[in-house]
C-alpha cells in the first residue's frame, strides 16, 4: 500500500512539472524601427541667378549654403521627413587643368570614406542635354551614402553628396537612401547648364 502510494505520488509530481516546465522563458524582442511614410516622388523647379536649373523634391527644402566658406552658388536640399542633406557646391570652370583638379579633389573626398566603406559603387552619368559625370555609392557605415559631380567639362561643375543628421545605422538608413536615390537621379536627368 505504502509503495503504490508513493508511485502515484511520484507520478503525480512527474506529470505536474512536465505539465508546467514546457513553458517558454521570457525573452524580450529585439528594438525594432518606426515604421516610414515615403511622400510621392514629385518634383519642382529650381531656377535661380546661377548657371544651372534642375527639380527637387516638393517634400524637400532648398536652402542657401550658409557655412564659412561657402561660395554664392552653393545649396543644400534639406529632406525633411528624412532629416538628411544634399550638399551642392557649384564652380565655374576656368581652365581644363581646373576640372581634372576638381575631378580630383571629387574622387579624393570619395575614397576618404573606404576606411569605413565596405564597397564604393561608381557608375558614369551622361544625359541627353549635355550633362555627364560621376556617381559614387558608398555602402557601409560610410557618413555620406551617396556622392555625385556633374559637368560638361567647359565651363560648369557641380558636386553634390547626401548626409544625415543621424547616428549612421545603414539597417535603418538603407531603405531611406534608396528612396533618395530615386530623387538625386531625377534632379541629374533634369538638370541643365544656362
Amino acid at each position: 500500500m505504502f509503495k503504490s502510494k508513493s508511485l502515484i505520488i511520484l507520478f503525480s509530481l512527474f506529470i505536474f512539472f512536465g505539465f508546467f516546465s514546457c513553458k517558454e522563458a521570457y525573452t524580450p524582442k529585439p528594438p525594432g524601427y518606426f515604421r516610414i511614410e515615403y511622400p510621392e516622388h514629385s518634383y519642382q523647379l529650381f531656377d535661380s541667378s546661377c548657371h544651372f536649373t534642375f527639380e527637387y523634391p516638393i517634400y524637400a527644402q532648398l536652402e542657401k549654403d550658409k557655412s564659412r566658406n561657402s561660395e554664392p552658388c552653393w545649396f543644400n536640399i534639406f529632406y525633411v521627413p528624412f532629416e538628411a542633406r544634399l550638399h551642392l557646391s557649384y564652380k565655374q570652370l576656368d581652365d581644363i587643368e581646373h576640372f581634372y583638379t576638381l575631378v580630383r579633389d571629387s574622387r579624393d573626398l570619395v575614397y576618404k570614406h573606404s576606411v569605413k566603406a565596405d564597397a564604393i559603387g561608381e557608375s558614369f552619368i551622361q544625359t541627353d542635354k549635355g550633362v555627364t559625370g560621376k556617381l559614387y555609392e558608398l555602402e557601409g557605415s560610410t557618413a555620406s551614402a551617396v556622392q555625385f559631380f556633374v559637368t560638361d567639362s567647359i565651363s560648369h561643375y557641380l558636386r553634390a553628396s547626401l548626409y544625415f543628421n543621424s547616428r549612421i545605422n545603414r539597417d535603418s538608413l538603407d531603405p531611406i537612401i534608396d528612396f533618395l536615390k530615386i530623387d538625386i537621379k531625377h534632379m541629374i536627368n533634369s538638370l541643365e547648364w544656362k
